[in-house]
């Protein structure tokens, strides 16, 4: 009989071909997540001209979404704690794949806006679940770098609701791009079977027999039999798993990373879903605006792509605050113009540093966290987040209507990622975190196997 221990047997195992399986899902569930997100964006300036709607009722719409996030982020990141996260993904999966999709065949705003938000609702608790999830089984040394990697998924989505704009919108309409967001529904059966659930779930609900399957996968070199004895978390458990993210000195760690969200996804949603319109205002015909929304999301790749390997490099706080600081310079530039060279790279710099920062920000707060309480931190902070979310495209929808100078518009959205770098500079260092040799690792008290 042995004591096994599953933190220390995923942290130190090498990357095989059960990660690579994991990582492929989650970059194809959150590129669709991304997409749906984006797609709003895309259309938008067609909605105002179809169904005569203002700046303000167009941002409002695009609210809705964000509305249903903000719940979803909160109910599902914290029922996936309790219930596994395989599920909760599959059933958020659902909630956005078929509400988007019915998107293409609402015929007044009334019912655009209610599928949005019930879409909403799953693109809200997807996010935090995947993300949790791959970091569940991640090996320690390449975490914030395959987490930043399923999220430029998100851009990924980005680029391809604007390209799937351009090609397929002249010639069949806005409905078409929402159409292509089902296509995940055919591929539950094929998801639901291949992802695994995490560890802790497994080992509070006695799943002994299924865990060591999936342990066996995640470090082939390892075996086990039924008389091995599972070493059970170290971390308190709580039956309230958001108060879980105030205990043991987190209270201001949570709170800064709530106004980080929150200033980040002011800025993320509220250029995803103005840029091209903003653009048009300044002069740029709606394919070349719907281009700047493409080198929005190509910046974030690029961006999160580099700052995670100094991340891992230098850490993750010491990336983030320069991040949203430089967001705020760039945004700030695009107001006073330039060349097309010069707008591009701006459009790109700020990509990387709003949706880029989002990314990495999320792999920090899942490593930041006990693996017990990981779904409800990302889930209560992406709900905190929805909130600037939501008031990301009303504030772009008021500032165009009050036919402000453009620099004054993109100050405005400029201003968030100042607090956000002030924010991240008052996080304290992770209270949990023990150097045991090289490498950090959250502490069960036991080697890998003891006999």
């Amino acid at each position: 009989m042995a004591s096994i221990n599953t933190t220390k047997i995923i942290a130190t195992s090498k990357f095989n071909r059960f990660h690579m399986g994991l990582l492929l899902w989650s970059l194809l569930i959150i590129a669709f997540d991304g997409y749906d997100l984006v797609v709003f964006g895309t259309v938008v300036p067609l909605l105002i001209e179809e169904w005569g709607l203002t700046s303000v009722e167009a941002g409002a719409m695009g609210s809705y979404g964000l509305f249903g996030m903000m719940f979803g982020a909160i109910i599902f990141g914290t029922l996936a704690d309790r219930i596994g996260r395989k599920n909760v993904i599959v059933i958020t999966v659902v909630l956005f794949s078929l509400f988007t999709l019915l998107c293409g065949f609402a015929q007044t705003p009334t019912m655009f806006s209610t599928f949005r938000f019930l879409a909403g609702l799953g693109l809200g608790g997807i996010m935090p679940n995947v993300i949790a999830l791959l970091t569940d089984y991640s090996p320690q040394s390449m975490r914030n770098m395959l987490v930043s990697i399923v999220l430029c998924g998100y851009s990924v989505g980005g680029i391809l609701a604007p390209l799937l704009g351009i090609i397929l919108m002249p010639s069949f309409g806005w409905e078409s791009i929402f159409w292509i967001a089902g296509l995940p529904l055919l591929l539950l059966p094929i998801m639901y079977k291949q992802l695994p659930e995490t560890s802790s779930h497994l080992i509070r609900t006695g799943k002994k027999k299924e865990l060591f399957a999936i342990l066996s996968k995640v470090s082939p070199g390892s075996t086990f039999t039924a008389s091995d004895e599972i070493v059970e978390l170290a971390a308190t458990e709580t039956k309230v798993p958001i108060v879980g993210l105030f205990k043991e000195k987190r209270a201001l760690s949570t709170m800064m990373f709530w106004i980080a969200f929150f200033s980040c996804l002011l800025m993320v949603y509220g250029l995803n879903t103005w840029l091209p319109k903003l653009m048009m205002e300044a002069g740029y015909a709606l394919n070349s605006s719907l281009g700047f929304l493409i080198a929005l999301q190509s910046g974030a790749i690029i961006g999160t792509l580099i700052i995670a390997r100094l991340c891992d490099k230098y850490g993750s706080k010491k990336m983030l605050i320069p991040m949203y600081a430089s967001g705020a310079v760039a945004l700030t530039l695009l107001g006073f113009g330039g060349s097309p060279f010069l707008i591009y790279f701006l459009v790109a710099v700020a990509g990387a540093a709003t949706i880029g920062a989002q990314n990495i920000v999320q792999a920090y707060v899942s490593q930041y966290y006990p693996a017990y309480i990981r779904s409800t931190a990302l889930g209560m902070a992406s709900g905190v987040g929805r909130i600037g979310g939501m008031l990301g495209p009303l504030l772009g929808g008021f500032l165009l209507s009050v036919s402000l100078p453009i620099q004054l518009n993109f100050i405005a959205f400029a201003i968030p990622g100042v607090i956000a770098a002030i924010a991240l500079s008052l996080v304290p260092q992770k209270q949990t975190q023990v150097k045991k040799d090289k490498m950090s690792i959250e502490p069960t008290g036991t080697d890998l196997r003891q006999v």
